[in-house]
Formats: C-alpha cells, structure tokens, sequence
C-alpha cells in the first residue's frame, strides 16, 4: 500500500470523528459509534504507517513517487 493511500485513510479516520463529535454535541444517535469507528481507521492505519516507515530503506523508496 502506497503511503498516500495510508494519509488518506488516516485524513477519512479525522473526518470521522470530526463529525461524531459533532453528533456527540448535538446529542444526535450513534455518535459513539461514528466516534469508535474513526479512531480504529486513525490507529489501524497510523501503525500502518509507522510499519512502512520502519521497513523502508531509502526516504525516496518511502514517498513512493
């Protein structure tokens, strides 16, 4: 997996919460679900990254460019 395809699951994991938190305020249902569901996206695909970053041997290899 590509690492911009990484950034951009961990970007959909924020927008996730951004809008649980919003239905958390507003005292909307399943806010705590929308909430879990875009923390394990932001740390499934955070170790994901760390992995990739870990297991890359060049920088330029890792940008995938």
């Amino acid at each position: 997996m590509k690492v911009k395809h990484i950034l951009a699951f961990i970007i959909f994991g924020f927008i996730f919460n951004i809008i649980g938190t919003l239905f958390k305020i507003q005292h909307w249902p399943y806010a705590g679900e929308i909430l879990t569901i875009g923390t394990l996206i932001k740390v499934i695909f955070g170790i994901l990254l760390i992995l990739k970053i870990l297991t890359t041997d060049k920088f330029k290899e890792f940008l995938n460019w």
